[in-house]
């Protein structure tokens, strides 16, 4: 005979065979509570969804022209696609953008470190004076609003033939998981008479979260 009684037990119980444990409700802050905290977890960002800037709808172009960077498809199996300035030599100074929306993730921990790492550099010649990139973020509050800048590392130099991986820190105090960023790339060159080409470039984007689970 099956009954739905509780077992109450008021000494000490031994089990000796499997234990089974019916359904249960947990809270998502319960699950997370023993979980060992992971810092500085990337999940990268594919070139192919950045935009326009200030056309979000409208995908990179395939060449860079007034403000706007290019997404460069390179040589299957050979040269990896990539985010570019366009050949800047002898062009003065000339800043070019490019946008995309940041989902936090679900795994999140609210408050901790948020950042957006790119590997960057130049190809074939530096800049004769300078080349930086830099980012702003801004979260969007679901009723058409948005945050100050988040990003709280200012522009930082790209102009070498190495490349090398740029780290900027966002401001974490009030993002949540399920948070959404609006973030702006800005690569600025200033070049005054370079003969071969010169051309900022971007190989990848890694935001990065401090996650649970």
């Amino acid at each position: 005979m099956q009954t739905t009684d509780d077992l109450v037990v008021t000494g000490s119980a031994v089990f000796r065979g499997a234990l089974s444990v019916g359904p249960t409700s947990v809270s998502a802050q319960s699950r997370s509570t023993g979980l060992v905290q992971d810092n500085n977890v990337r999940f990268p960002e594919k070139l192919t969804e950045l935009r326009v800037w200030d056309a979000l709808q409208t995908n990179l172009p395939g060449t860079a022209a007034a403000d706007d960077l290019a997404l460069i498809n390179g040589t299957l199996a050979s040269v990896a696609p990539t985010v570019q300035a366009g050949d800047l030599k002898a062009a003065g100074a000339t800043t070019r953008y490019a946008g995309f929306l940041l989902t936090v993730p679900e795994s999140y921990v609210s408050g901790e470190t948020v950042q957006i790492i790119m590997s960057c550099g130049m190809l074939t010649t530096i800049a004769d004076t300078s080349c930086t990139v830099d980012v702003e973020a801004y979260k969007l509050d679901k009723v058409g609003g948005v945050s100050a800048d988040l990003c709280a590392t200012a522009a930082q130099s790209i102009n070498s033939l190495v490349f090398a991986e740029k780290t900027f820190t966002i401001t974490a105090t009030t993002l949540n998981a399920g948070d959404v960023l609006i973030v702006r790339i800005a690569i600025t060159c200033t070049d005054a008479a370079t003969a071969t080409a010169v051309k900022p470039t971007i190989a990848s984007i890694d935001p990065t979260f401090d996650i649970k689970g």
